[in-house]
Formats: structure tokens, sequence, C-alpha cells
């Protein structure tokens, strides 16, 4: 759990560490990181909330007419970053956005979260802890310094050295990340060759969502500090696994997890059915948000490990969720299909809403399926009542919009510059005349 630094600590620990610039850090609609970088003079004025931006240069956020903002640092965030620079050391503080006046800027994602969280805290829940498992993959870089379509290993699951070529960088990724203040479980090869997966500690989802965005900074810095580019592209090769970032996540009550019940057969409450209930119901709606990209849905298939289909399961991996098999304070549900493109306060504000829904509604849940969905026949998967997720970005973008629970949950500022920035996103892709369609058609037709 992270603590709030008072100002005078913050300076205190600038001077002492020999801080000589601040990054002011916030990601904009689609999850990339922005900062403002300034001098650690301006970092009394940064303190006081008085450090401003161009907002209409942000995706997603404002027209020009509207475009002065405020960044607000969440003290809490402070950190030096363990790498040393020829210009001094640098720190980061991760802002809220606000608009002249104060008023919280209804287009910041992380706003949004802690939106959410809120409505979360209204129903009693004092915590939505949320554990990621974000994969990516590295690749060899050219002699000028630009990534190659060549993956930096052949290893395959938990193989290490000779095999794991990365081994030696992951490890400094891991390093770095402790040094920064991280809990890291496990550090293992995935399954595909180049794919690397670093998995740490749960917390609450606000500092779960900031770890995911400093975790994507720190393997791409460490990465190129070892000539090699880092990747979150959910599915950079055609014929292996893609990148997922299974999400763990559970709601807490005065300290309980409200998640588990020892009386029930599964030992799961009847809030976490409930809950579980309202991200099946919704799934196939915050999948837009949750694999946001044209590329997400080439992971999104059978036979690669990714979830496809919109079910559940305590026993077998092919369900978009699995319960895990840990009980008591542990007990918690993984959703399988984000992956690690997604902007993470969305994402994470998504799915909580959804849980929510369902919580509010007292949503049935469906019986778990038990077998392996990927060979079960079409006949088989209709009688058991279990939809596909949506198989492209329009599609995802088409049941996004009808979905009035996510609209109210991410308002409607972001809802609709979501949905407009994806539609454009995949009328340029749509209109893209690929390798394939050419090796396909050019000689035959």
């Amino acid at each position: 759990m992270r603590r709030e630094h008072t100002k005078e600590e913050i300076l205190r620990l600038a001077e002492e560490m020999d801080v000589r610039y601040v990054r002011l850090q916030f990601t904009d609609l689609l999850g990339v990181i922005k900062n403002v970088e300034i001098p650690v003079d301006q970092l009394t004025k940064a303190l006081d909330n008085k450090i401003m931006f161009d907002g209409s240069s942000i995706e997603g956020f404002v027209r020009i007419e509207e475009s002065d903002m405020y960044l607000v640092p969440d003290r809490a965030t402070w950190l030096v970053f363990p790498w040393d620079s020829n210009q001094g050391r640098v720190a980061r503080l991760i802002c809220d956005i606000h608009l002249p006046g104060g008023k919280p800027f209804a287009g910041d994602p992380r706003m949004i979260l802690k939106n959410v969280l809120a409505e979360a805290n209204k129903r009693g829940f004092s915590a939505f802890n949320v554990g990621p498992e974000p994969e990516f993959f590295l690749f060899k870089l050219d002699e000028h310094g630009k990534p190659t379509q060549e993956v930096n290993d052949e290893g395959g699951y938990f193989d290490w050295a000779p095999l794991d070529l990365g081994e030696n960088c992951r490890r400094e990724i891991v390093l770095t990340l402790e040094a920064m203040g991280f809990e890291i479980e496990a550090s293992h090869h995935e399954v595909a060759p180049g794919q690397h997966e670093i998995d740490f500690k749960y917390a609450d989802a606000i500092e779960a969502a900031d770890n995911i965005a400093t975790f994507r900074l720190v393997v791409k810095t460490v990465a190129r500090q070892y000539g090699l580019h880092a990747t979150f592209m959910p599915k950079p090769v055609f014929g292996i696994n893609g990148s997922g970032m299974h999400c763990h996540q559970s709601l807490f009550a005065d300290g309980r997890n409200s998640f588990y019940d020892e009386s029930d057969e599964l030992g799961l409450s009847q809030i976490a059915r409930h809950y579980l209930a309202g991200i099946l119901a919704h799934a196939e709606a915050f999948t837009a948000i949750c694999n946001p990209t044209v590329n997400s849905y080439k992971r999104l298939v059978p036979g690669f490990e990714a979830p496809s289909y919109v079910a559940w399961s305590a026993k077998n991996r092919s369900p978009l969720v699995r319960v895990p098999a840990a009980r008591g304070a542990s007990t918690r549900i993984e959703v399988r299909s984000p992956d690690p493109s997604c902007n993470p306060y969305l994402a994470l504000a998504a799915m909580l809403a959804a849980g929510l829904d369902g919580i509010d509604r007292k949503l049935e849940l469906a019986p778990p399926v038990n077998r392996n969905i990927y060979i079960m026949t079409e006949e088989e998967k209709a009688t058991a009542g279990i939809q596909s997720l949506p198989g492209s970005l329009f599609e995802a973008i088409e049941l996004f919009a009808q979905d009035g629970v996510l609209r109210d949950a991410l308002g409607e500022h972001v809802f609709t510059h979501f949905i407009e920035a994806k539609r454009i996103e995949w009328g340029m892709y749509r209109m893209q005349v690929t390798e394939w369609e050419k090796e396909q058609y050019l000689a035959n037709y």
C-alpha cells in the first residue's frame, strides 16, 4: 500500500537524491503515457497544482478552444527512477487532470476509475483488488536501432538460458521494478518464442493501474538498454500465442474478502456469483475497452490459449473467466480476455462497473463450463448458451455502443470519443491491402 507523502517530504527527498527533473505523468484516452517534464526548481509549483498544459494536443481530451488544463499530482506516486541520465536523476508523479476552476476533467481515465471505485464504496466495498499478469515480446533491433520482426529467442514456456536469451534482460527488468517498490511474484519465459511474463503483487485498483502503466515504461526502457525492443502488441507474430494481461480481481469490505463463503460448494459468495454474472453479461461490450486495437482480435481466436467464449469455470482455462483454486482471503476471479495494449484505468473501470451491475441486479450465474470449449461443436455451445467474444474491433465497438451501464460508468465524454477514435482506426484498417490478400488473389484473379 502506497503512502501519500507531504509536500515537504517530496521536496526533501528530491534534494537528498539529487533529482534534476520531474516528469508529471498521465495517460491519454488510449492509455499512452504522456508527461510534462519540469526542472526540479518548478517542483514546488507542481505540488501546488499550478502546472498547466495544452489538453487539445492529447488524444481524446478537448477542442483547442478548451485547451487549458491543470496537472494535479498524486503525492503517493512520488518515485525516483533508478537509472541515471547524463543530465541527472529523474523522478515522476502521476497526475489527475483538472479544469480551470478546480473541477476534475471528465475525460481523465484515472479519474473515471476513481469514480467507479466511489460507486463501489457506496455499496459498502472498501477495496477492489486487482492482480494483473502482463505479457510482452522482445524483438531484435536492426543496425539503425529500429525494431525488426525477429524475436530474440526460440525459448518456450518456463525455459531458461541458453534457450531463453532474454533472461538477462528480464532479470534486469525485475531488479529495476523492485528498486521502484514493486513486489515481484514470478518472472518467466512464456509459451511463444520471444515472449515473457512478469507478475507483480495485487493492489487496489488505482495503484494496480498506475503499476501497469509504470511497468510498460520500465520494460521498454530496460529492453532498449539491452539492444532489444519490447512490445505489448497483442499478436505480433502469426501462428504463435499472443500477449494477454489476465486480471485477477476481488472486492473487500471491512477487511474481509467479499467473494469468499466457506459454506458454498466452490467457496464463492453470492456477491462473487453476482459479480461474475455481471462480468459475463457485459463481456462482449467491455471487450472494446479491454482489447482496443485491430490487432487484439488476432489474439482472441481458438487454439492459442486466449479466451474466445463467454463462459466461466473453476477447472479449465478455455473460458473467459477462471476461478483460481485459492480460497479465504485469496478468493478471486481471473478475467482472461484483456490484453496489455488497453488503457488500464478504463479497463479496470469497465470490468468493475460490469461486476457491480451484476451485484445490483442480483444476476443469476450460469453453470460453469468444465469442458474444453475449443473442441465443443457449435450445437453443444448453443445448447450450453455459450456466446463468442467479438471477432473484430468493428463488432466490439458496435456492442460497446449499445451498453448503457458502461456508458454511465465511463461518462459521455470518454464513451463518445473512444467510439469515434476506434471507428476511425477500423476504417483505416479496412481500406488497407495486406500481403496476405496479394498472396491469395493477385495471381489467381
